[in-house]
C-alpha cells in the first residue's frame, strides 16, 4: 500500500455513516492526488468494509464506481465485464445507511454530501 493509498483509506474512515463525499473532495481534503488516483486507491481497497469506500461518489453526485465497475444498468461503463451489479450493491449499502439515489443514479438528497473540511 502506497502512502497516497494510506491517506485515502485513513480519510475515508472518517466519512460518517449516512453521508457521502466525492473523489474530488478527498483530493482537496488531502491536498494531494486526483479524483482518478483516489478511485484507483479505492478500487484496490484491501480493508473494506472497515474502510467504507462505498461512501465515495462522483463530483456530479453520480453513484460512481464500486469494485472496478462504474455505473448501473444502461449507464454502466467499463467494457463487457461491467454488469452494473457492483454499483447496484453500492446503492443498496448506502440505502441501508439512509442515502438514496435517483433512478438515473444521482444522489437524491444533497444535504447528505460531506466534504470533511472545517
Amino acid at each position: 500500500v502506497t502512502p497516497h493509498q494510506w491517506a485515502v483509506y485513513d480519510f475515508s474512515r472518517t466519512i460518517p455513516c449516512g453521508r457521502v463525499t466525492t473523489y474530488k473532495d478527498i483530493c482537496v481534503a488531502l491536498g494531494q492526488g486526483s479524483p482518478r488516483s483516489v478511485g484507483s486507491a479505492l478500487r484496490n481497497n484491501p480493508f473494506a468494509p472497515f474502510v467504507p469506500c462505498h461512501r465515495i461518489i462522483a463530483s456530479t453526485l453520480y453513484i460512481g464506481g464500486f469494485f472496478g465497475e462504474w455505473g448501473t444498468g444502461a449507464n454502466a461503463r467499463g467494457g463487457q465485464k461491467n454488469t452494473g451489479l457492483q454499483c447496484n450493491r453500492k446503492m443498496e449499502m448506502l440505502a441501508k445507511e439512509g442515502v438514496t439515489f435517483s433512478v438515473e443514479g444521482y444522489l437524491a438528497d444533497e444535504s447528505l454530501l460531506w466534504s470533511g473540511r472545517g
